[in-house]
This record gives structure tokens, C-alpha cells and sequence, in this order.
């Protein structure tokens, strides 16, 4: 029986997150169903545009993503410092953009004077909505309502279309998620519907690449693609926020990895390997089986050892799960 969301979930482990949604039965994300040749590809752009608006609504940061025919891959960053910063205002209006809010809230806006016990009752509303605000289970509510809504009318039918939990896997080191945004990022070409991350439409690799390209400081976080959580450079002291490798490794990366993966010898390593793998210590062979097998190998939690055996004990697991994955492929 699957776990509740709130057991799998834990911001003080850890902020990063891989979620996966797939479509029930034959129901088609995007894509072009082949019985009957309808064309569904113009979703892929909903899905897109979707996270990207709710990504400057929740305090909810995108690092990857992947928008497959029946699926989609994101890789999430819960920003917590961010959401509890935010004023009384901001939270209403932030709010406000995906509801209609209360009462008490929409006259707040409107510069209403309450009383009291209406700010005491707003408050707590405001309280609960901060939380919503920097949910995941909430983020992917709201994501997966609205394009089920939207497909099902322009399918002119009802019932469901998702699955209906999504899938999440909590990341709890630099290697897990080095390794989970590369697997993201290669879907793609893994399923050969593109033969570069360059020309993987719809997912943010290509985002970055493409933005990289148009500036001689790439590596700067206020230089890189808008609407993604930005790549700060190595761990040091006084890191701004941002993932914690340099944009350029990453793509040095995820390039050298898509060349490996579309090699006709699977697993073949050439010498080539880039330098961010001996920084996270993990071996070219073993890299090789993160980028094509993540979802198969690893469960609910993907770190290292200790890790994953340090947060199933915090949230009350009697055994580790996908513990031997963690500690055949992860250092």
C-alpha cells in the first residue's frame, strides 16, 4: 500500500524533490495517438507554461523538467526561507492568484478596514495558506487540476486523467540530485524523440542552453534562464541561493552523458568524462546506470547510505527503503 504524501515528504531533510505524473490508461498528455492519428503536441506547451506560473506563485523553485507523450519529470526546490518572509500581503496576493480567497481576504485587498477578530481569523487563514504556498502535494494539485480540466474539454469528456498519486522521490545529497536532474534532462533523448539536449523541446535543458548561448557570463545566476532555479557554483561560505554546481559543468555533463547513452555498446565510458563526477565521486560506470535507470532503481528516498537511513529513522520507517540501490550506485 503506498505511503501517505506526508511521510515521503520532509523539507528539514532536505528541499529538492523528482516528482512524476502520468496519464491513465491511453489518455494522452502530448504526443500523436498512433490509432488514430490525432496530434496532442500543442499540450506539451501547456504543461510548460503551467509550471512556470506556478513557480512564480508558490515558493516552489523548478531545477528540471521534462514534458514527455504520457508524462511528465520535475525536479522541485521547496524554498521554505522564502515563503516565511513573506508578509500578510503577499501571501493573500500570491493567494489570490490561484482562489478566490475569503471574505475577510478580498476586502483586506481592497484596503477594507477589519476588525479584531476578523485579522484573527484572516491570519489563520493567512497561516494556512503560507503552508499551501510551499507544499509540493499543493504545487502539483494545482498543476495537475488545471491541465486535466483543460484536456478533458478539449477531449469533450469527463473522469479521470491522471494516475492518481503522483510519483516523488526525495533527493537528499548533491550526487542524487546531479544525477535525478540528468536523468530528467535526457528523457528525451533516451526515448529518441530528440538527439541532442539542445533540441529537446519542452524541457529545461534546453531552456538554459539556449539562454547560455546569447551571454559571455553564463555561469552568473542573474545571466541565466528566467523562471529556473539557477546553478550558484561549487558549495563555498557565502553561496547565494542557487544548485550547487556551475551551469557550465552541469551541461558539460549532461551532454557527455547523452553521447554515452546513445552509444550502440550500452555503458560504454570514454575518456572524456567530466570533472564534476570526480567532485561528487561517483564512477563513469556508475553514472551510465543513474542516467537511464533512475526511476527503476531508487524508491522514495535517493541519497547516500547514511542519508536515507539518517531521514527513514526521523519519520518513523521500520526499514529503509531502496537502501541497496543507494548504496550499490550512490558513494
Amino acid at each position: 500500500m503506498p505511503k501517505p504524501r506526508h511521510t515521503q515528504i520532509s523539507i528539514e531533510a532536505t528541499p529538492y524533490y523528482h516528482c512524476v505524473s502520468r496519464c491513465v490508461r491511453r489518455a494522452f498528455l502530448c504526443g500523436e495517438d498512433l490509432q488514430t492519428g490525432q496530434s496532442f503536441e500543442h499540450r506539451r506547451q501547456w504543461i510548460e507554461d503551467k509550471l512556470h506560473e506556478l513557480a512564480s506563485i508558490f515558493a516552489v523553485e523548478l531545477c528540471a523538467y521534462a514534458v514527455m507523450s504520457n508524462h511528465y519529470h520535475v525536479v522541485l526546490y521547496v524554498d521554505k526561507e522564502e515563503a516565511e518572509s513573506w508578509s500578510r500581503q503577499e501571501v493573500i496576493e500570491q493567494w489570490h492568484r490561484l482562489f478566490s480567497g475569503t471574505l475577510f481576504s478580498q476586502r483586506y485587498l481592497r484596503g477594507d478596514k477589519l476588525g479584531p477578530a476578523e485579522l484573527r481569523v484572516l491570519d489563520k487563514n493567512v497561516t494556512q495558506w503560507r503552508e499551501r504556498l510551499m507544499d509540493i502535494s499543493w504545487f502539483m494539485r494545482c498543476m495537475n487540476e488545471a491541465i486535466a480540466r483543460a484536456a478533458n474539454q478539449e477531449d469533450n469528456c469527463t473522469g479521470r486523467f491522471w494516475e492518481g498519486r503522483f510519483k516523488s522521490q526525495a533527493l537528499l545529497d548533491e550526487a542524487a540530485l546531479a544525477a535525478c536532474m540528468a536523468y530528467v534532462d535526457l528523457n528525451p533523448i533516451r526515448a529518441r524523440i530528440a538527439k541532442t539536449p539542445e533540441y529537446s523541446a519542452h524541457t529545461s535543458v534546453k531552456r538554459r542552453i539556449e539562454q547560455a548561448q546569447t551571454t559571455q557570463s553564463p555561469n552568473h545566476t542573474g545571466k541565466q534562464a528566467s523562471g529556473l532555479w539557477p546553478f550558484a557554483g561549487n558549495p563555498r561560505e557565502g553561496m547565494p541561493k542557487g544548485l550547487p554546481f556551475k551551469l557550465t559543468d552541469y551541461l558539460e555533463l549532461v551532454d557527455w552523458s547523452g553521447r554515452v547513452i546513445r552509444e550502440d555498446k550500452p555503458g560504454y565510458i570514454d575518456n572524456t568524462t567530466p570533472s564534476i563526477l570526480g567532485r561528487l565521486n561517483i564512477k563513469p560506470e556508475q553514472w551510465a546506470t543513474l542516467t537511464t535507470r533512475f526511476e527503476k532503481e531508487f524508491k522514495t528516498f535517493v541519497g547516500h547510505e547514511n542519508s536515507v537511513r539518517g531521514i527513514c529513522e526521523s519519520m518513523g520507517y521500520k526499514r529503509a527503503p531502496g537502501i541497496r540501490a543507494c548504496k550499490a550506485h550512490l558513494p
